[in-house]
């Protein structure tokens, strides 16, 4: 079974969210726990968690359907050590704050070396991170998201993210998002159902495909290797419906969190649907 939804909207209260999702016929979602361009948020109130976990149980979500999305401004390589802490300390709360909420899993963007460190020196950086978050928080998965590797972002590749796993060494507890405009701009050609057999083709003889916790399903504005992280309307850009049609087809793709962060709202239904009647027809 497929997992289908979009990254909808908390407003006025993480509660909301499941609902948000319901309205569009999805059977996933996607939300921030707190504000995503903000260090610090008041704590989640026992109420809203209550209610959160009661409205995904009256919408027929479980854990396996939500893939939570932590804050933009977190950098878990940064060479600063004193700036690196700040950011483990947002980490660790956003795990937390999925742990308060029942969810299993949390998505995030790996880290930037900022042209002052090594790539390598960066990865062992995030890695070291991402373990002892995990050894704090062990019931939250920490997910990696591939990136489109802009400016000096790392995880643009398949062995970038094979080693952050591999240095943090905790194997029951980390996962990876793909995201289609990402992988896409870094450089793996998702515009065909031919090519895409090979990128995860590769990607399974890389990490595997019991590491991956979820999808985000964009179309990409910019072109193959262009690393310009900017996401399209499905059937828009320029990856194109035939490879959403493949990925809804393929059993690979079953029971994980497949999310829409396309840049529409107003479509998120129809696209919704679309791919719901795609995987249906496999």
């Amino acid at each position: 079974m497929k997992y289908i939804g979009a990254h909808v909207s908390t407003q006025g209260g993480v509660e909301n969210a499941p609902l948000n999702a319901k309205a569009l016929n999805a059977t996933a979602f996607a939300l921030f726990t707190k504000n995503q361009r903000q260090w610090v948020a008041p704590a989640l109130k026992q109420e809203s968690i209550e209610k959160f976990k009661a409205n995904c149980a009256l919408c027929g979500y479980t854990p396996e359907m939500i893939l939570a999305h932590d804050s933009y401004l977190i950098n878990l390589g940064q060479p600063d050590p004193e700036k690196r802490k700040q950011s483990f300390n947002a980490f660790v709360d956003e795990m937390t704050r999925c742990s308060q909420l029942g969810l299993d899993r949390l998505n995030f963007h790996p880290g930037s070396h900022l042209k002052l460190i090594s790539e390598d020196q960066c990865i062992s950086l995030i890695a070291e991170s991402v373990r002892n978050a995990i050894d704090m928080v062990p019931q939250v998965t920490a997910v990696f998201e591939i990136t489109a590797g802009q400016g000096s972002n790392l995880g643009y590749s398949f062995d970038q993210l094979a080693l952050m796993l591999e240095r943090t060494d905790r194997p029951d507890s980390v996962g990876v998002c793909i995201d289609t405009c990402h992988a896409f701009a870094a450089g793996y050609d998702l515009s065909t159902p031919e090519s895409c057999e090979k990128v995860f083709e590769e990607f399974e003889r890389k990490i595997g495909f019991r590491y991956l916790k979820g999808m985000h399903l964009n179309d990409a504005k910019g072109t193959l290797g262009s690393r310009l992280d900017r996401h399209h309307s499905l059937g828009v850009g320029n990856i194109g419906w035939e490879s959403f049609k493949w990925i809804m087809q393929d059993e690979r793709f079953d029971k994980i969190p497949l999310i829409l962060e396309t840049i529409d709202e107003s479509l998120w239904l129809d696209e919704v649907q679309k791919l719901h009647d795609y995987a249906k027809n496999a």
